[in-house]
């Protein structure tokens, strides 16, 4: 980031806001026992922007996603140091409850997992254990406008109570964005998203993707360097458990900086 350079006194103006980052990371390493699985990572990520994380398999990028809403802290080996803030705050400090942390990190898995409930019960699940909806009529609400907003209203509302694990693979993956999306988070992490769906699915996934950047910032994980192109803004190229170069996404294809950053998207390593 730059600052912007100063308005001259013949043109007095307002000098523009600086963006604070939606998070920062900073020197952030993890160790799963013995193994160092990811190595001094520091990076901003902005809000309203959908990032990529890409590289090759075992490079610490879906690692260093589970980092950002302390999905990690399940793994018993698990040890993670560093810092990393949510609108400037510690997301490891004592006082932060890593539920409501994950209320506000939302996150989307690579293969679909909807609960073994209805349609209606996966998406009112975790309004209820949140407290967001005062009245059934609330949740109705909260229920219907995740629905849309995971663009998969009109292919189920009229089948609500119908179980979520009916659905077809890419309508199961939407179900669990919108799943994701109920209860109003800042942040959507979505690990591979669409490597378990077709074409036809993956196209309605990444559309969804870039018509929800309007409203969070979206953190995805991807093997296809082809999707990080297409839904991203901003890319970063994970290589042997370190952060290799973090750009703008354009820049990232077709004028890396690093070395290694071009060998893997030209596809010498991989």
């Amino acid at each position: 980031m730059f600052d912007a350079p100063h308005p001259t006194l013949a043109t007095p103006t307002t000098p523009p806001t600086r963006t604070d980052p939606k998070i920062a990371a900073c020197n952030v390493d993890v160790h799963y026992g013995t193994t160092h699985a990811l190595r001094d990572v520091s990076v901003e990520i902005e809000d309203r922007t959908v990032t990529a994380f890409i590289g090759p398999s075992g490079c610490g990028k879906s690692t260093f996603l589970r980092c950002l809403n302390r999905m990690n802290d399940t793994i018993d080996s698990a040890r993670v140091t560093g810092v990393i803030l949510l609108d400037g705050e510690d997301i490891h400090d004592r006082r932060v409850d890593p539920v409501q942390l994950r209320a506000r990190v939302g996150m989307v898995f690579q293969k679909p997992n909807p609960f073994p409930k209805s349609i209606y019960d996966n998406i009112a699940y975790g309004p209820r254990i949140h407290g967001l909806a005062r009245s059934k009529a609330d949740l109705d609400g909260i229920v219907e406008r995740a629905l849309r907003r995971g663009a998969i209203w009109e292919e189920v509302k009229d089948r609500l109570q119908a179980s979520g694990t009916g659905l077809s693979g890419g309508q199961q993956q939407r179900l669990c964005i919108a799943r994701a999306i109920a209860t109003e988070p800042e942040v959507l992490l979505m690990d591979e998203p669409c490597s378990a769906l077709d074409p036809i699915a993956t196209a309605q996934v990444e559309e969804l993707i870039d018509e929800l950047r309007a409203s969070y910032s979206v953190v995805i994980v991807t093997h296809s360097m082809q999707q990080a192109a297409r839904v991203s803004q901003k890319t970063a190229f994970f290589h042997m458990g370190r952060l290799v170069e973090y750009d703008a996404t354009s820049k990232i294809f077709t004028n890396p900086e690093d070395a290694r950053t071009e060998s893997y998207i030209t596809g010498r390593i991989g």
